[in-house]
Formats: C-alpha cells, structure tokens, sequence
C-alpha cells in the first residue's frame, strides 16, 4: 500500500483505556460517544497477553473470567463492531511482559531468571524474557489468532523489554536465562555476562538486549504487515509507529523538556515516520487515582503536537471510572489538533541547529549521568536564547548524513559526547567542510590525546581535570567586547580539558588558575594562564569549535546565566547563516520551528508556568513580534486566536498563554 493509503500516515487522535480485569463488562457505546466528544479517532483497548479480553483458545492465554458478564463474551468484538460502525480505528493493547504461575512452571525456559537462578516474580505473575521462547514464538500465535478473527486496526506491545526494573522501582539486574547466556556469549564472547550496572560488561549487555529488541521488533512488524498491511505496530524505532509515554513518577527529578526531546529525537532521525505520545493522565501508577496537575499535563501534549507527534490519552479503567481533571484540557487540545490537521499532516523539523544527544549505550552509568546533564543545560540555554533547534540520537549521526539530512543545517552541537564513533565523526567532518559549523563540547571528539574531527582547532589534548576538587576554583575570564573592560569570569564546573591549539585556531576565555578558596585571608593568587577555554578553525568553507569544558553541566547545576550566553555566543558565532529568530519574546518562551504539507509552522510554547516537579498556569505574554530571518514568508496567522498577522513579521503577536501556532496562511474557514 501507497503511503497515502495507510490511516496512521495521517495525523490521528487516540485515547487509550487500561483495562483492569474487573471492566471486561465496560458498556462499549458509552466509551465511544466519550472518545467522540473528546476528539480521538483511535481507541487503544486492552486485548491480550497476561489477560486475553476475547474468548482465546490457545493454551498459554487466560481469558479473563468477567467476560462472563458480557452477553457475548467478548469484549473485543463487541468494540471493534461498534467502533467501525463510528468510524473509530481499535488498536490492540498486548502486554507479553509476563505470565501466570502456572505457565511459568510449566515453562522456565520462557522466564526471566536473575544471576542468583531466582525468578522475577510481582503480584504472583513471572516476568519472561525476550531472548525466550515465549517472545520469540508464541508471541506470533496470539497475534495471528486476533488477526484472524478482529479487524483490529494496529496493535501496541507494553512494556516490551528486559526488565531489569519492576514495578516498585527495584532493580532486579540482568537476565541470565540460558537464551541470554547463549545470545551475550556470541555477541560479547570473552565477556562475563553482567550481574547489573555496576558489572564491566553491563554497557556490551545493553548493546545486546537493543539488539535482540530491535531485531523481534523487525519480525513482528514485518508479520503484521504482511497479513494486514493497513494495521501499523506502535513499539520502537524499528516500528511503522515511534512510542513515547509522557509520564509522571513520585521520586523522580523532572525533565520539563522529556516530551519535545523524545519526539524531537524521533522526528529528526526518521521524519517521515509516525510518533504517538501517550500520555498519562495520573500522577504514577501506584497513584493512578490522582489525576494529574491539568497545566503539567497540557505540556505533554503541547510539546508533542509542536515537535510532529500524534496526540494520546492513557486513563487506568474507562471513563466512568475517573474524573481526572486534567482530562478537561486533554480534550480541548485534542480536538485543536483534530481540527488543524491540515496543518499537521507531514509536520517536519525545519530548525537550522542539530543538538546531539548522548548515546546511553556507549557511556558508563556515571558518564552517561554527565553527558545528560551538558545535554539539558544546552538544551535550555538554546531554547531560551530562542535558538531554534532539533534532537538527534547520536548513533543516528551517520544515517542521517547518508541522506544528506545535515546539510539542511547551519549548526551541529556536540554535548560532552566523549569518543566518537569513526563513522560520525567522518560525517561531520565532511558537513564543517561543506560550510556547516560544529560545536564540540567536553570530551565529545577526544579519543586519547588527539582530536577525532577534521578541522579541529585542537593539536592535543594534555590534560583532564573532570573531578570536583581538581576544577574547584576554576574560572574563565570573558574579555570584553571591542576592547572594553573584562565582562567578569564564569566558575568552571564539571570537567575541563587541557588542550594546545593549532597554530592557526582562534581562542578566547583564557582560564584563570586555581587558588586557596579558604579561609577568607587566603582567597588569591588566580593567575592568567595561556590556556584558552573556547578555541575555533576554519575548514573548508564551515567551521570547527571546541569548548573543552562543560558549559551545560555547569548551567544545568549552577543555572549562572553567564554560562549560557557563552555557550550562545559560541554556537552563533560558529554556525553558517542565521539560526536565531528575530523576536523579543521573554526566555520562557519556547519557539518551534516545523515544516507541513501546508507550508510553515511555528509552535509557541509558554513555559513560565514551570515550577521545580511540574508546572502551573503559565503568565500571559502580550504585544511581542516574532520573524524567522531565513524563510521567504513569515506567518500570517494565529491558529488558536484566530488572527492575523503582519506578513512581514513586524507587527504584534496576540496573547500568547500556554501557547500558539502561527501558520502560513489561514484555515479555508477563515480566509
């Protein structure tokens, strides 16, 4: 089938049910007039796995006992029938994560079995193992057996994974189940099967469980398709749908940003596939009575429509059952997106900066902890400078070179990446050479003494101080501007990385030396040192620059302003053309750049309302302009206010409050 063909090509609105065992006798066409008056189009319903919600005849699934309350004794029959009669699309939510006690005896080789040769066990179900037999066959027969008697129009795998952390957070460490151990020793061989994350070879065993993940994604996927071509899998990136829950968890620092990031990430590698943001609508799961804060959830769903997902509500139960208050704006923006599909259909990144984000499989726990931090505070620094910009997955560096993708940007940011991989540093280096700017920060390019990217302004790299003490009083002077007075010095914080120019780099903020930071008496003796904190090259017809410290751990952890103008002024001035718009919006105002089937798209979004652990009403914004200096036609009109605007990007934006699109031109309707 023609891409044009398949339903979920097409922006779609889902709201997903999470049924319990006890709401098999749930009143379908109540369900379905609350899914039509909500704005959804696709209804994810619980059809399989640890509970079958359909009269199943294979051995090693148990029907749930309630369907007895239906007079049919199928739910998912019963849903389907009425749901086509509507025009609703029935996708099915399996969950193959576990098994009952009696299959799990019967079957060992199928579960889960931690390094001590104990089971995985929760609430009486045992946990199963991708490498096993279950996932890898039996798998195949549910689904032939719902495709064989439900139109179901897609499905949805839960939680599949090696899970290595169960419900109550516990880590429960690495499966050792005999298909791991055959599996990890042909992978890694010579290398010892980790215990967990403290174990050496636990970065080689998440690069094995993503292996074996992706490849069983691969086969379901091909295996749907081939018998229902129409009927997509939402899983993982080797999925026709991209997943990503936006979720709340009591304990956990919040990420404002984890939403647009994961749809970001997703978007940019394959823009032309399909990404689904579920999101939940309780605070967490042994909470999921709370509905959650209603301007924290209106951000889950806000931040994915401007970065080109696919809305979605997940409740636990069915409507009847909550009244999260939250729902009131889930609906609301819901139906926004339903009603402007004309502009979201093909909705593309279309930023002129790439920010990389660290591979979590490449970096030890600790490493990785660090790299995530330089990631957010340069993810914040450009989204508050109002530099536009897109994620991409590090590993996916390489494919998206390949396919001339790179060359659509003026700047590619490098986090405190650490050794690159030959193949993306090959790519970037050829990307600089053709014009583009890159901005390698930290470690990202170091492997050793010497700098992997081409052009580097850097001959070697002499030294590295990435511990507390050995930066503690650490400064870097700013010069000031056209022979001006210094603009004062920024604290290092994080790591520092000595490092000697070419002879032909510029430099810039010379590092300050360590001195006594203690008693007060003894607070002097900083001293200019010919080490230079901010170094660039030109090559080719582009430029390289390295920052050898961490300039985002630094804002991330300290939140100095300084550093994040430093890091701006670094990545403007190495960038190729303009990347910044023109606007006089405040710092808190996100500013989104798309592409669509109907021309330009710009998201505002308002993040004044972020608080530490979640988000309140945000503060209106009034009278601001906005012009992106790069596209030929600035927009014309306001989606949400209904109004129009300066064409040449001069004029006042409406209220802007919790955010606003501004299109090309207006909607049939208002023209």
């Amino acid at each position: 089938m023609s891409a044009d063909e398949l339903w979920w090509r097409r922006p779609f609105q889902m709201f997903q049910t999470n049924l319990r065992e006890i709401d098999a006798g749930l009143d379908v066409e109540r369900v379905l007039d609350y899914l039509e008056d909500f704005g959804a189009r696709a209804w994810l319903l619980s059809v399989g796995g640890i509970v079958s919600n359909y009269p199943t005849d294979l051995e090693f699934q148990t029907r749930n006992p309630a369907l007895a309350e239906r007079p049919s004794g199928d739910l998912v029959g019963d849903a389907v029938a009425a749901a086509g009669r509507r025009g609703i699309r029935v996708l099915a939510r399996m969950d193959f994560s576990k098994v009952d006690h009696r299959r799990a005896e019967r079957h060992p080789e199928w579960c889960f079995t931690g390094a001590d040769g104990t089971q995985q066990v929760y609430n009486g179900l045992t946990s199963v193992c991708p490498s096993g037999d279950y996932y890898q066959h039996r798998l195949f027969e549910v689904v032939d057996e719902v495709l064989d008697r439900y139109a179901v129009d897609g499905f949805f795998f839960n939680w599949m994974s090696f899970n290595e952390v169960d419900y109550s957070k516990a880590h429960r460490g690495c499966c050792h189940c005999l298909a791991c151990r055959r599996g990890f020793a042909a992978f890694a061989p010579g290398t010892e099967l980790p215990a967990g994350p403290g174990s050496p070879g636990y970065p080689a065993w998440r690069r094995f469980t993503a292996g074996v993940l992706d490849e069983l994604t691969a086969r379901v996927r091909a295996h749907v398709s081939a018998r229902r071509p129409a009927a997509p899998l939402i899983l993982g990136d080797r999925a026709d749908i991209v997943f990503h829950e936006a979720n709340n968890a009591v304990g956990r620092t919040l990420w404002h940003h984890r939403t647009a990031e994961h749809v970001s990430a997703a978007r940019t590698h394959r823009p032309d596939v399909p990404v689904l943001t579920n999101a939940v609508a309780f605070v967490d799961m042994p909470y999921r009575l709370a509905g959650e804060e209603p301007n924290h959830f209106a951000q889950y769903l806000v931040q994915a429509i401007a970065r080109g997902a696919n809305p979605s509500t997940y409740i636990m139960g069915t409507p009847d059952d909550v009244g999260y208050e939250c729902l009131d704006v889930a609906g609301e923006l819901t139906r926004f997106h339903r009603d402007h599909d004309a502009f979201y259909r093909d909705l593309a990144p279309a930023a002129r900066v790439l920010l990389v984000r660290p591979d979590p499989l490449k970096l030890a726990p600790e490493r990785l902890e660090e790299a995530t931090g330089e990631f957010r505070g340069l993810y914040s620094a450009l989204l508050e400078a109002h530099v536009p910009f897109d994620v991409l997955p590090e590993p996916r560096v390489p494919d998206v070179a390949a396919q001339g993708r790179l060359d659509g940007y003026g700047l590619v940011v490098l986090p405190d990446l650490g050794p690159l991989d030959p193949a993306a540093a090959a790519a970037l280096g050829r990307f600089a050479r053709g014009g583009g700017g890159v901005l390698a920060t930290g470690a990202s390019g170091f492997d050793g003494e010497g700098s992997q990217l081409d052009g580097s302004p850097v001959l070697r790299r002499t030294a590295v101080r990435d511990t507390v003490e050995s930066v503690r009083s650490m400064h870097l002077r700013r010069p000031g501007r056209d022979g001006a007075r210094p603009r004062g010095e920024l604290p290092v914080v994080g790591a520092f990385h000595v490092v000697e120019p070419s002879p032909d780099a510029e430099t810039d903020l010379p590092v300050l030396s360590r001195a006594p930071y203690g008693p007060p008496e003894k607070c002097h003796g900083h001293l200019p040192l010919d080490i230079p904190g901010a170094l660039w090259r030109a090559h080719g017809a582009g430029q390289v620059a390295v920052l050898p410290w961490t300039p985002g751990r630094a804002y991330h952890q300290v939140g100095l302003s300084g550093h994040r103008d430093v890091f701006v002024e670094a990545a403007l001035r190495t960038a190729n053309g303009p990347v910044r718009v023109d606007t006089d919006l405040p710092e808190q105002v996100e500013v989104v750049l798309g592409g669509s089937a109907a021309g330009g798209v710009v998201h505002l979004i308002n993040h004044s309302g972020e608080v530490p652990q979640g988000f309140r009403a945000p503060l209106p914004v009034h009278g601001r302009r906005l012009r992106v200096p790069w596209w030929s036609r600035q927009p014309s009109f306001a989606l949400r206010s209904r109004t129009g605007l300066d064409p040449d990007g001069a004029g006042a934006l409406p209220r802007l409050d919790l955010f606003e699109v501004l299109v090309e031109r207006p909607p049939v309707a208002d023209r």
